[in-house]
């Protein structure tokens, strides 16, 4: 009677490991034909739309360059970018005026610096282009540096703008160091070359040097708004030292001209309403590994989520 009962465990054991044999496999092909329609689709829609401008390029239009997030070199927002996608912009024989849309909290001064010595650039080389900022969420610091260096700039109501000024950040561990009972080792050639060591004691020399190195930029990006906003700017207390406005603020104190948005000033400023997109696009494989990870990952997750509540 025993034997009998171990030969039907032994049975049903088997079949049990079967089917969850199968149930693994069925789930292995499920992701690979969801990642295979997915990569086909992809790839289809990348043939139809491969370039970098978007929008219909038959006659005259108004070319839009996005400048979005961190101003910094490699990132979205690298004046190697932003420079050219204006180029091609102005370049354009069709191209009935240039809109620079905006949303940075700022970022490289560096970079901020080049890309509005090439706005003005262009606009010298191009006289009769005329070239508009639109601050859509947040314009600030670096990003309002480059927004200066167009003929007008517009915003809307809620937008925020300014944050003229210049920071560096810093930490310091030397009262925790005590407390721990940690030592510094830290050896250098040259007295000043660990100027910015956390863990060391801030030195007033280095101090009242790094100040100076800060007004220093603080008054490039004074004078380049200045130079850029001429005596449409009505200097408030705080409009240098990094406060922020809202754009119906802006607009008083002469940060912004008008209230408006991108397809506003295509419509009614530049009075070309078709607007196409000149701002660079990341490379297909770029587009595509990101795009195919974040499926492979949805797909991943949700076959997990599913077992678990299982």
């Amino acid at each position: 009677m025993s034997e009998d009962n171990n030969w039907e465990k032994d049975v049903l054991t088997s079949i049990a490991t079967e089917g969850l044999k199968e149930q693994k496999r069925t789930r292995r092909w499920g992701i690979f034909f969801k990642v295979l329609t997915f990569v086909y689709l992809f790839v289809l829609l990348a043939m139809l739309n491969p370039g970098m401008k978007s929008g219909t390029t038959d006659g005259k239009h108004t070319a839009l360059v996005e400048l979005k997030g961190v101003i910094a070199p490699g990132a979205e927002a690298s004046a190697d970018n932003i420079v050219t996608g204006l180029r091609a912009a102005f370049k354009d024989p069709d191209t009935a005026g240039v809109i620079l849309r905006i949303n940075s909290p700022g970022g490289s001064p560096v970079q901020s610096g080049y890309i509005y010595d090439e706005i003005l650039r262009l606009r010298e080389k191009y006289p009769d282009m005329p070239m508009y900022a639109v601050i859509s969420d947040i314009c600030a610091s670096g990003g309002y540096y480059v927004a200066a260096a167009a003929d007008k700039i517009y915003a809307d109501q809620a937008s925020i703008v300014g944050s003229i000024g210049v920071r560096m950040d810093n930490f310091g561990f030397v009262d925790a160091m005590k407390k721990l009972g940690i030592e510094r080792r830290t050896l250098t050639a040259g007295k000043s070359k660990a100027l910015l060591d956390p863990f060391a004691p801030q030195d007033k020399r280095v101090v009242k040097h790094m100040h100076g190195l800060l007004k220093s930029v603080h008054n490039q990006f004074i004078n380049a708004v200045k130079q850029g906003r001429g005596d449409r700017l009505k200097e408030v207390d705080g409009m240098f030292e990094g406060l922020i406005w809202t754009g119906d603020q802006g607009v008083e104190i002469g940060l912004v001209d008008e209230l408006g948005s991108s397809s506003y000033v295509a419509r009614e400023v530049i009075g070309e309403e078709n607007i196409v997109n000149f701002s660079v696009q990341p490379d297909f494989l770029e587009r595509f590994s990101k795009k195919i990870g974040a499926q492979i990952s949805s797909i991943l997750l949700e076959k997990d989520l599913t077992m678990q509540l299982r």
